[in-house]
């Protein structure tokens, strides 16, 4: 069945926008249609003829929600020359700290887990597809010279893996400050390891 999604109306991109908004205040454990096209002045009906299903519905949101995460890559990708995986991590890192992006980053958080226990739902192959994207942001970041080799591709996971896990961190605890100097002294051991050639 083709997607009703890929040449979206006006009226299935503004209702996409308030479910939107309403899944960042509500998560998706419990999205009923019912509640959810009350909430933004639509029907269950106009809902199940514009998304075809919920599962359809839950996949546009996801997109919606990782276009968002994505557009903070713009930034690093039109930087001239390569950034280098510390600076792009700083980036990265002040924006996911930034108490603004909590409910997106929590509806990420909840989207993630479900994609690893539940592969066949509607987020199936969300957590792949987010750490690949991420990945390839990094990578874009290095040195052509570094980004091409082993070592490259080690440093950019391991970016990865402590940004993955301090946000998780963050989202459980709150506690900006100490996730936040946990983070900055990690990327300036990683640093001080680049510079020894360790």
């Amino acid at each position: 069945m083709p997607s009703k999604t890929a040449n979206p109306s006006a009226r299935q991109t503004e209702l996409l926008e308030a479910a939107y908004q309403y899944v960042l205040r509500h998560g998706l454990a419990d999205l009923s249609l019912r509640p959810l096209a009350e909430a933004i002045g639509s029907s269950t009906r106009v809902l199940m003829f514009l998304f075809g299903n919920k599962d359809g519905l839950v996949r546009a949101l996801l997109e919606r929600a990782r276009a968002e995460e994505l557009a903070l890559t713009a930034g690093l990708r039109r930087a001239e020359g390569s950034v280098g995986l510390e600076t792009a991590a700083q980036e990265v890192w002040a924006w996911l700290a930034a108490g603004e992006h909590r409910p997106l980053l929590r509806l990420w958080a909840e989207a993630y887990a479900r994609s690893l226990v539940d592969p066949d739902g509607p987020w199936a192959g969300f957590a792949r597809s987010t750490v690949e994207d991420w990945l390839t942001v990094l990578a874009g970041c290095q040195p052509q010279a570094e980004r091409d080799t082993e070592e490259g591709v080690v440093r950019r996971t391991l970016t990865l893996a402590v940004l993955r896990g301090a946000l998780l961190d963050l989202l459980a605890t709150g506690d900006e400050n100490r996730v936040t100097g946990a983070v900055h002294q990690q990327l300036t051991l990683m640093r001080g390891a680049e510079g020894t050639g360790d």
